[in-house]
């Protein structure tokens, strides 16, 4: 995805600095600066994302948004309503996410969550916050969801028998991960003005398991401790 990315983006200055060159010797006339043209930044990435992206939940979400402030630049919509329209689509897509079992169900990794569902553990904090611990427990994975909210997510005393998969998904939001020292983490990350924060937790080629995570981050972070 990210070498797609960079072609495309590489391509889109090419273009930009050939009609800023046409322009220069008056062989066109192309306005390139319209207003809101900064919502680009925005919406092709998303674009881009919903065809080469893993979890298309972050991408469906900046795509609202930069079409959104796109036509209030335009003086189609009003910025006040907006503003009022960002979080109920934001909520909107992570139920729709929710109900049908994700947006984009393909994993970031091919790790595929093995055990059954009652081992998946599942936390959730909207507006709130959620403290999850896993002491002398075996971990089978999980799915964390924080929307305006956050969630601690403990495991360092959890017990790991095989590589285990986490989906977290923040969204004006924060979760922590605390791991234990005897396990690796892979990281995969689909963020919008996000991301995920992996600078304490050190990997080691002595551990046996590795904890796979999977990330969305709109306005929000995963922080891996």
């Amino acid at each position: 995805m990210k070498r797609m990315n960079s072609i495309i983006w590489g391509l889109a200055l090419l273009a930009v600095s050939a009609v800023l060159i046409l322009n220069a010797f008056a062989i066109t006339n192309i306005e390139i600066f319209f207003d809101g043209w900064w919502t680009l930044f925005i919406i092709v990435p998303s674009l881009v994302g919903l065809f080469n992206g893993h979890d298309k939940t972050a991408n469906i979400i900046g795509l609202f948004i930069g079409t959104f402030l796109l036509l209030a630049c335009q003086n189609i919509l009003d910025f006040n309503i907006v503003w009022k329209l960002i979080a109920p689509v934001i909520i909107a897509v992570i139920g729709i996410k929710m109900v049908f079992g994700g947006v984009g169900r393909d994993r970031g990794f091919m790790k595929s969550m093995e055990a059954n569902d009652n081992d998946i553990k599942t936390g959730f904090a909207a507006f709130s916050g959620q403290d999850i611990r896993f002491d002398n427990e075996i971990f089978k994975g999980a799915e964390l969801t924080a929307v305006f909210g956050g969630i601690k997510c403990d495991l360092r005393n959890a017990v790991f028998e095989s590589d285990t998969v986490i989906n977290a998904c923040c969204i004006f939001g924060g979760t922590d991960i605390l791991l234990p020292d005897n396990v690796n983490i892979k990281v995969n990350s689909n963020s919008l003005f996000g991301g995920i924060d992996n600078k304490k937790h050190q990997n080691s080629k002595d551990n046996q398991y590795t904890v796979y995570l999977n990330g969305t981050c709109i306005f929000g972070g995963v922080d891996v401790k």
